[in-house]
């Protein structure tokens, strides 16, 4: 009894997909064709469904609007209903290389290296394109001393691609190494403002590595401190943007003390009427800065279980600093505990 009603149900869906076949076209006496006379069924009866007599059973229910049926009909192959149905079903599919370039280079754009790679061997012009490859190194590598030259002809930028890539990589491993290659392959020049423009356009670089770097290259740092632009900014979110940039070391020593210190005149640089009227000077925002670090470790960490209220931070801050208002203190305590540490 089910093996039967699953055949009707299973019958009235091919019914339905290949409805406009079976009706496809008049017989020989006028009337329209049955899928079930071509294939040599009985008249009533609709053809088995594939697979069905694998599951037993006896014969199919007569056909619900049984059709009179000519004598003799040329019938429809089967295969042919099938490859029209799988036609239909790829009809969404559209070659990249019917889209105009600028479009499909945007859609390969978003393609990885290895991604592209495969892809250049079906779309063979698209993943060639010098374009393309072009906007892949500037998107993950800002700057580099060779895109201001001249370039020679003949040159790839895919071949660019894949030594930028390589650079990276050594350098998270060695940053020696790293910044060594980059120079042998003429990628970037030894002087501090290329190579901090090349740090700070780069998100592709170890931390620690570069931690690492930038506190053996005190002249690089200081280049990359300046292009930092601090103005209109908040304390506590210029200093997060600072050490999303320039990572902070795990434990205090000259290194972050140096950091802090450049820091606060890059801010006071940047904001010369917040100096002028909150009173902030260099000096104010150091003590600040170390403020809000001890103050995100103290609210952020699950250790410290006795956290510091509000009242206490602008006590304590106000007495390293007293040129700052309340007010001012009371905001910095606010943004730490909402928003939280300034150096995660």
């Amino acid at each position: 009894m089910g093996q039967g009603l699953w055949r009707v149900a299973r019958n009235q869906q091919l019914q339905q997909e290949y409805g406009e076949h079976w009706d496809a076209g008049p017989g020989l006496d006028g009337e329209p064709q049955d899928l079930g006379m071509e294939m040599g069924a009985n008249p009533g009866q609709v053809p088995p469904s594939p697979g069905v007599g694998d599951l037993g059973g006896g014969p199919l229910p007569p056909h619900p609007h049984p059709r009179r049926h000519p004598q003799h009909c040329q019938g429809a192959d089967i295969y042919q209903l099938l490859r029209a149905r799988r036609g239909k079903e790829q009809q969404g599919f559209i070659d990249l290389e019917m889209l105009p370039p600028e479009l499909s280079i945007t859609i390969l754009s978003y393609l990885n290296a290895t991604d592209l790679c495969l892809a250049s061997c079906v779309w063979q012009d698209l993943g060639h394109d010098e374009y393309l490859w072009q906007g892949l190194c500037k998107s993950t590598w800002g700057h580099c001393s060779i895109y201001n030259r001249r370039l020679p002809y003949g040159f790839s930028y895919r071949r660019l691609y894949m030594m930028l890539d390589e650079g990276s990589l050594t350098f998270n491993a060695n940053h020696q190494e790293g910044i060594s290659y980059f120079m042998s392959k003429g990628i970037l020049v030894d002087h501090p403002k290329d190579l901090a423009k090349f740090i700070f356009c780069t998100r592709t670089l170890n931390w620690k590595m570069l931690r690492v770097y930038l506190d053996e290259r005190r002249d690089v740092l200081d280049e990359l401190v300046t292009l930092h632009n601090f103005s209109n900014q908040f304390l506590p979110n210029a200093l997060r943007d600072f050490f999303r940039h320039i990572h902070a070391p795990e434990e205090r020593g000259e290194y972050l003390e140096t950091l802090i210190t450049k820091f606060s005149h890059r801010f006071c640089a940047c904001n010369p009427v917040l100096v002028r009227e909150v009173g902030l000077s260099p000096d104010a925002v150091y003590v600040l800065c170390y403020s809000l670090i001890l103050l995100s470790i103290d609210l952020t960490s699950p250790h410290v279980k006795n956290k510091m209220s509000k009242r206490e931070f602008i006590r304590n801050t106000r007495h390293a600093a007293q040129n700052i208002s309340e007010d001012f203190v009371g905001h910095l305590y606010d943004n730490i505990y909402l928003i939280g540490h300034v150096a995660a």
